[in-house]
């Protein structure tokens, strides 16, 4: 493993093939997503490979598309920057030496925190996986803050991409791999079990690994699976895109309503006890609306990144092969 690092980080350092660095990435990725699960860290694992080694994969490929795959020559010799991440990174190193050692028993986050996590979940929760109860409920706040950025991101990403060009520019071609008849018949077989998964994922969270962000990616991979056979604009015509935009901005509505419920009926915000005059009910209701809106938002964003960064492809070959026919 070693090894592999060093290969990799050498190869990320000096080589100008920008997709061989992007493979390298994704098989990082994969292998890293082996050992979460070699270590019992299943929900971890579920999201480093759907999302490093899989979304994460396909957007830095479309992007190459965009950009070319490999670097330009360079025409100056960052010495101010490359000084300035030297002494950033002397500085972190020095910063760490304070820090108790990686994994020691005596850190305060294994004295502290992990023992309460680890000893009340069962009793305030009452949910198998303790992951999901820290992430859905003692730590509401940050994921419901990991949301909204995910949400942000999306609006990012519509604001300089979406409404750039009009829809008359836009020239439909098909898919690069749409004459595989043979891959096309195979994802017409796999695209419904992905989604039955990714739901299954969703709704099980509570009882083993899973909740909203990887039923999310799950769910949006089978989408962008079908765009990658069947082309850009087939899938904006079969998903619509207006409401998954809605969509997007509706999931994180509803975690945001869940903690203003809980005001309302006299608790904290994003506490669920105040949802049923049960504690253990309300805990079970809350999270099970809140992973609800966490995998619609994932989801939603996933495709709607994807689905805007390849149409901006399409709209760059057409407007390319325009102005070649022009000329």
């Amino acid at each position: 493993m070693l090894a592999f690092l060093a290969i990799t980080a050498l190869s990320l350092a000096f080589t100008k093939d920008l997709f061989a660095s992007v493979m390298l990435t994704g098989i990082y990725s994969l292998l890293s997503a082996a050992f979460f699960v070699l270590m019992d860290a299943v929900d971890v694992a579920f999201t480093e490979a759907a999302v490093g080694a899989g979304i994460s994969t396909i957007l830095m490929v479309t992007t190459l598309t965009m950009t070319g795959r490999y670097e330009n020559r360079k025409l100056h010799h960052p010495l101010i920057a490359l000084c300035v991440v030297a002494v950033t990174g002397v500085m972190l190193i020095i910063g760490t030496m304070d820090m108790p050692a990686f994994g020691s028993d005596v850190a305060p986050a294994q004295v502290h925190v992990a023992p309460y996590y680890i000893m009340q979940s069962g009793e305030d929760i009452d949910i198998p996986n303790i992951v999901t109860s820290v992430l859905a409920s003692y730590r509401g706040f940050d994921t419901f803050g990991e949301v909204v950025v995910v949400f942000t991101a999306v609006v990012g990403v519509l604001a300089l991409l979406e409404f750039s060009r009009k829809e008359s520019d836009i020239t439909e071609k098909p898919a690069p791999m749409f004459q595989h008849k043979i891959l096309r018949i195979v994802s017409k077989i796999l695209i419904p079990p992905i989604m039955l998964f990714a739901l299954y994922v969703q709704f099980h969270g509570e009882y083993g690994p899973g909740g909203g962000f990887q039923a999310g990616v799950i769910f949006a991979s089978a989408i962008i699976l079908y765009a990658m056979l069947f082309g850009v604009e087939q899938t904006r015509k079969a998903v619509s895109m207006p409401v998954v935009k809605v969509f997007a901005a509706l999931g994180v509505l509803i975690y945001g309503s869940v903690g203003i419920v809980s005001m309302l009926n006299g608790g904290n915000y994003l506490d669920y006890n105040a949802l049923f005059e049960n504690d253990i009910t309300g805990q079970h209701v809350g999270i099970i609306i809140i992973e609800l809106g966490v995998g619609i938002t994932v989801a939603t964003a996933m495709i709607l990144i994807f689905l805007t960064f390849a149409r901006r492809i399409g709209k760059s070959n057409s407007n390319s092969g325009t102005k070649e026919g022009t000329a």
